[in-house]
């Protein structure tokens, strides 16, 4: 069976805005995939390539370099990426940073940061996991202590998307240790030529290998006192709860796009595949579970169209985002994992897409929150 992935969300221009998106996908993306994987990075030149094309930053204002578009040509590119089991671009971190930047940010740190941002000059990430913080904020180490004009910044950082290629970095840390989450602040750092700061290794993962994750480095990089976001200190945790349903959606978006994309390869490969002197895909136990797939992805879909359209008009509670990122990052698991064995022993070559989509799945669970942590949000709106 065939599904038909209508969304209610497009039109006429979103179409033709899926094109755009498919053609750079396929022609830059695609094609470089197995070496980004290779050297852990998928390349500097890429990110101006997409900025050069207008791919970049696509919902944030023209006045501030963007593309003056919604959440929705965002989720175009994503759903294109994912669906063909391309997940080294951090571009979605890079669209959450310039978001931070455009809710939060001052007058000068806008027109400062985000027409680099969207030309691809500056590559965006944000610093907030630790070595012993994760989920939990609040235990923050990396310090910023004040001096005159000037802030020192001083802590380590794991875990961070974009984190070898990164040109601007918001980085979280405590501007007054006293105060817990009251005395969070962000500090911007642009990385190039910066004294005392230092990436770590690109760090060996599960799944994600061309994804520049890395461990940083803060040993006393001085920030001008310019570049604490918003200008005033014990903001952090504030602005960085504002933005969560943003993130949270876009984990929906891209594990439902992939259980798509999985979806399409399976169905090709058991068509194609014989066993008993026949395709596999005649087979009850096949049709069966490939029934419950597409049940599973046509169902979620009206689910993540509906969190897009409320996001767009700015009715996303962190609630509903949140059941959007643990029903679609739970869900993109066991359908992956139904699609990989209907492949049996070649679903566990790397040289086939639903073993890389696999391993890729499985840190949708933990990053932008634990499933245990979402279930935590969604309990206390009930």
């Amino acid at each position: 069976m065939a599904l038909t992935f209508t969304r209610s969300w497009t039109d006429e221009d979103l179409d033709r805005w899926r094109d755009t998106c498919v053609r750079f996908v396929e022609d830059e993306l695609q094609p470089d995939d197995d070496a980004a994987r290779a050297r852990g990075n998928v390349g500097a030149e890429l990110w101006r390539k997409a900025g050069e094309l207008g791919l970049l930053c696509t919902d944030i204002p023209e006045e501030f370099g963007g593309g003056g578009g919604d959440f929705r040509h965002e989720a175009v590119l994503y759903e294109e990426c994912s669906r063909r089991g391309l997940s080294g671009w951090g571009n979605s971190v890079h669209t959450i940073v310039a978001h931070y930047f455009m809710n939060h940010g001052t007058a000068e740190q806008k027109q400062r940061y985000l027409p680099r941002m969207a030309r691809g000059e500056l590559v965006g990430a944000i610093a907030m996991t630790e070595p012993g913080a994760g989920s939990d904020l609040q235990g923050i180490r990396t310090k910023a202590e004040k001096r005159g004009d000037h802030y020192v910044i001083n802590g380590s950082k794991t875990f961070i998307t974009n984190g070898f290629l990164a040109g601007v970095i918001l980085v979280i840390c405590k501007t007054d240790p006293t105060q817990g989450a009251r005395g969070t602040s962000i500090l911007i750092v642009e990385t190039e030529g910066c004294p005392g700061y230092r990436v770590g290794r690109v760090l060996d993962k599960l799944g994600m290998k061309s994804q520049d994750t890395s461990e940083l480095f803060f040993d006393d990089v001085t920030v001008p006192a310019a570049n604490l976001l918003g200008g005033v200190e014990g903001q952090g945790f504030y602005q960085l709860m504002g933005d969560l349903p943003y993130e949270r959606l876009i984990i929906g978006v891209t594990a439902l796009a992939c259980m798509e994309g999985a979806y399409e390869a399976t169905l090709a490969y058991v068509r194609e595949r014989k066993a008993f002197g026949k395709p596999i895909g005649d087979l009850q136990n096949t049709r069966f579970k490939l029934a419950e797939v597409a049940t599973q992805i046509q169902v979620g879909r009206a689910f993540i169209d509906r969190c897009v359209e409320q996001l767009v008009l700015g009715k996303l509670d962190t609630a509903t985002a949140s059941m959007a990122k643990l029903w679609g990052s739970e869900t993109q698991g066991k359908v992956l994992d139904e699609c990989l064995q209907l492949f049996g022993g070649y679903g566990f070559m790397n040289e086939y897409l639903i073993a890389r989509m696999y391993a890729d799945a499985r840190v949708q669970r933990i990053y932008g929150g634990t499933s245990e942590i979402m279930k935590e949000v969604i309990s206390r709106a009930l």
